[in-house]
């Protein structure tokens, strides 16, 4: 359902929802002290005034406090939703309706609604973008050429956006500064690990209800996100496979205590598979037909391409709802594979997302992502930065302070010893 104030254009499924989504993004507020610290200062400061912003991200309760942020920075900021299963109706409600942010999002929407609201966001001519998977970075350089001339800079906190920034760059296409927000310590080490390992589990059982222990869990890439999940599964009691390209990662693995093989070998051993890669058709064709009958596939990878759906559905003979979010496919050889999600981000589509704690941290590497933009215009050349190391280090501090943690500090002779050389045995 559209619809439209006076003087604030926006696009979400029911204004009236904005009650209940004010009290959910209260509750997840008590969880991001660092978060709430950068609100204030902004407010105090402004440091984003005359800024024009868009944000393409997961429309949740933790978003909304970036958005308040941003706001409360002076921005003349513009949200969109960045999958389109992973919106929180009410909270979308709420950002319209409290804050007088603009909002583009409904859970559940087309395709076509999605790209709507990306060109609706560039209509908004925007001096940052908060992208997340690169879709708008990459919509504004093919077809909008020229609004590159006002675009001060972009950030990115998804792996599969980074490589999509990467590919630009090697092309000759990125001709702004991009924050890589998604390699920042206080980012990749708690979000991806922390973060997607318990919202994917949770976004399973939600959509399943099944137990874990004792299933075969199939994890297909050990990054950051891989290692997470497969630590959760098995911290649940489920026997977890690793499949991988990286030799590196593979003995990790290994050394970790996983098995480690091919999917083609792995395909007949799953009870779940779970794709955290960020590349495409990683679970296909050949692998559908040798899996279990009623074998369980979601992916928590940014883009619903790593199972391959349209091969899928072209060897089955019907597609059957049978939970929310679940779809069961019967395969013409007799056998059928259960789908959650309709491949898309699990943890978001059949759950809440990451937990507000860890998306402290990561908000907060955007928020303060953006002032440094800002901050460095001019300075910054085209291409992928990377946060500071101040800055990652304070978000750190200011989490470990809020948690009541205190550090160690280096003596005077400390400090001399590690700076020089003429000491040894």
């Amino acid at each position: 359902m559209t619809a439209t104030a006076t003087k604030l254009n926006y696009e979400i499924k029911d204004i009236n929802l904005a009650p209940l989504g004010k009290q959910r993004i209260e509750w997840a507020g008590r969880e991001m002290p660092v978060l709430r610290q950068i609100q204030e200062r902004f407010a105090a400061e402004k440091p984003l005034a005359g800024i024009r912003l868009i944000a393409c991200c997961h429309v949740t309760t933790e978003t909304a406090h970036l958005a308040i942020a941003l706001k409360n920075a002076g921005a003349d900021a513009l949200l969109i939703a960045s999958n389109p299963l992973s919106t929180q109706d009410d909270v979308a409600a709420c950002l319209v309706a409290d804050y007088g942010i603009p909002v583009f999002a409904i859970k559940g929407e087309d395709n076509d609604t999605y790209h709507r609201h990306v060109e609706i966001a560039l209509d908004h001519k925007p001096h940052l973008i908060i992208d997340d998977g690169s879709d708008v970075t990459a919509t504004l350089v093919q077809h909008r050429q020229h609004q590159l001339k006002d675009i001060i800079g972009t950030t990115e906190e998804t792996t599969t956006g980074i490589v999509r920034l990467l590919a630009m760059f090697k092309d000759g296409k990125l001709t702004f500064p991009a924050m890589n927000v998604n390699d920042a310590d206080t980012k990749h080490f708690f979000d991806n690990r922390y973060g997607t390992g318990q919202s994917t589990l949770d976004g399973i059982i939600r959509a399943t209800n099944i137990l874990l222990a004792g299933k075969t869990m199939v994890v297909a890439g050990y990054g950051w996100c891989g290692k997470g999940v497969a630590m959760r599964a098995r911290g649940l009691g489920a026997n977890v496979i690793v499949t991988e390209i990286d030799p590196t990662k593979a003995i990790e693995a290994v050394m970790d205590g996983f098995r480690v093989m091919p999917m083609a070998q792995a395909a007949s051993e799953g009870d779940i598979f779970v794709t955290v890669t960020g590349n495409k058709h990683v679970i296909r064709s050949e692998h559908f037909q040798a899996m279990k009958d009623g074998a369980i596939v979601c992916n928590s990878g940014h883009f619903d391409i790593e199972i391959d759906l349209k091969s899928l559905a072209e060897q089955s003979t019907e597609v059957k709802q049978v939970r929310n979010f679940t779809q069961q496919y019967f395969l013409n050889n007799g056998k059928s594979v259960v789908v959650l999600g309709e491949g898309r981000l699990v943890n978001l589509a059949a759950a809440e997302g990451h937990p507000s704690a860890v998306m402290d941290m990561s908000f907060a590497n955007q928020a303060l992502a953006c002032e440094y933009l800002v901050k460095n215009k001019g300075i910054l050349q085209p291409g992928l930065h990377s946060i500071p190391e101040e800055l990652d280090k304070e978000i750190a501090r200011l989490k470990l302070q809020a948690m009541g943690i205190k550090l160690d500090s280096l003596t005077s002779e400390q400090i001399e010893y590690i700076n020089s050389w003429t000491s040894g045995t």
